[in-house]
């Protein structure tokens, strides 16, 4: 993704922002994301290569994605691939259909590309790819009235060919239109940069194209910000929408909006876009305010299911502290847990420390620089990013 221009506008704190109340059931989901899951799919999408659209590394990505899917419990005929050719090679997106209650037959798109150019593209862009997985695998058994389609672009960084393909062939055939689409929800370079005060993420909404379109995005614009308020740590801004998938659908006037990082990371596009260079803690907050707002768009049920219930990682209230930090680390847990191991990796994997039920970690023997901790406690696990100064 490439964008040039930024425009900031004010930022609001209120849990009752525009009308948009403060919903349990959706703060409890957005809790569903777990920094565990955010490294994993960061560190397997990286190990996947330089995704170059129509590469074996790409059709390598794709089946790792259409894997996870059906990890998940969605079924073949919720599935659907769609191949298109460029330079003579072929690719595919993946698009995954979850039905609405209400109104099957229109759609909220969640959506980002998997291609990456000259390295591995973990902020571009493993980054929205391994949020979109996430709230794909929390929302698959929550009720919601619109249509959900968790669509996976190729071609991206060739100039939006994936997307542009899946617009002119599915949503619209013979220049007929086929699907009747509420919003385009994109998460594209939402990786950060590992050892910035990633505090704030841009909400993209459409300032230029088609004029039609542009009051509808604003409003959508503004719900995804205080919708990321409600239900994440992060403050936002507004940033233009620009070259990246939702355009093919905005040139057709549809209602598009997004995430894009704040602090902007030069290492996309180059062999240095690596997990070490990306900040994976903001990684897991973005996630938690797409799955906010995602059920809010899609408009979830606001009742829990205990099974539900059970899935939220106890885990993640734990505080890692000072961060940075010089000679000590300490260990804040929730009172019920006593039985825990806890280790510090570097950036490639490599387990530095290891410790078990021990709250207070002597760092005095790690080089300043990034660093993984994991904490595990029988199945639930907490990931942190520390710095050393």
């Amino acid at each position: 993704m490439k964008k040039l221009t930024t425009l900031l506008l004010f930022s609001l704190s209120t849990l009752s922002l525009n009308a948009q109340n403060f919903i349990q059931a959706y703060q409890t989901r957005a809790n569903m994301v777990t920094q565990s899951n955010i490294t994993t799919n960061l560190q397997q999408f990286e190990n996947l290569g330089v995704k170059t659209t129509g590469s074996v590394a790409n059709n390598n990505a794709f089946n790792w994605l259409k894997d996870k899917y059906l990890a998940f419990g969605y079924s073949a005929s919720q599935i659907t691939e769609d191949p298109f050719t460029y330079n003579n090679k072929s690719s595919k997106n993946l698009i995954i259909t979850k039905t609405g209650t209400v109104y099957p037959n229109k759609f909220v798109i969640i959506c980002g590309h998997f291609d990456t150019i000259n390295g591995p593209g973990v902020n571009d862009n493993g980054s929205g790819t391994s949020i979109i997985l996430e709230a794909a695998r929390i929302l698959k058994n929550v009720p919601t009235e619109y249509s959900i389609k968790f669509i996976h672009f190729s071609g991206e960084e060739q100039g939006l060919l994936g997307s542009a393909h899946y617009v002119d062939n599915v949503v619209y055939q013979n220049n007929v239109k086929q699907l009747d689409i509420k919003l385009v929800f994109n998460l594209d370079q939402v990786g950060g940069v590992m050892g910035n005060n990633n505090n704030t993420i841009y909400c993209d909404e459409d300032q230029d194209g088609l004029s039609s379109n542009n009051a509808a995005s604003a409003v959508i614009t503004q719900e995804l910000r205080n919708c990321t308020q409600l239900y994440s740590p992060l403050l936002t801004d507004v940033d233009p929408a620009e070259d990246t998938d939702y355009i093919s659908f905005e040139e057709k006037g549809e209602v598009i909006t997004g995430f894009f990082e704040k602090i902007r990371s030069y290492y996309p596009h180059t062999a240095n876009d690596t997990f070490a260079n990306t900040d994976p803690v903001y990684i897991f907050n973005v996630g938690k305010a797409a799955v906010g707002a995602l059920q809010h768009f899609a408009v979830a049920s606001s009742s829990i299911l205990a099974t539900e219930e059970a899935n939220v990682n106890a885990l993640e209230s734990v505080k890692i502290y000072p961060n940075p930090a010089k000679d000590f680390l300490n260990i804040e847990l929730p009172r019920d847990i006593k039985d825990f191991n806890f280790e510090v990796t570097d950036l490639l994997g490599r387990v530095l420390i290891k410790d078990k039920n021990n709250t207070h970690i002597n760092v005095e023997g790690l080089a300043k620089g990034a660093y993984i901790g994991k904490l595990t406690s029988k199945d639930h696990v907490a990931v942190r990013k520390i710095l050393i100064k």
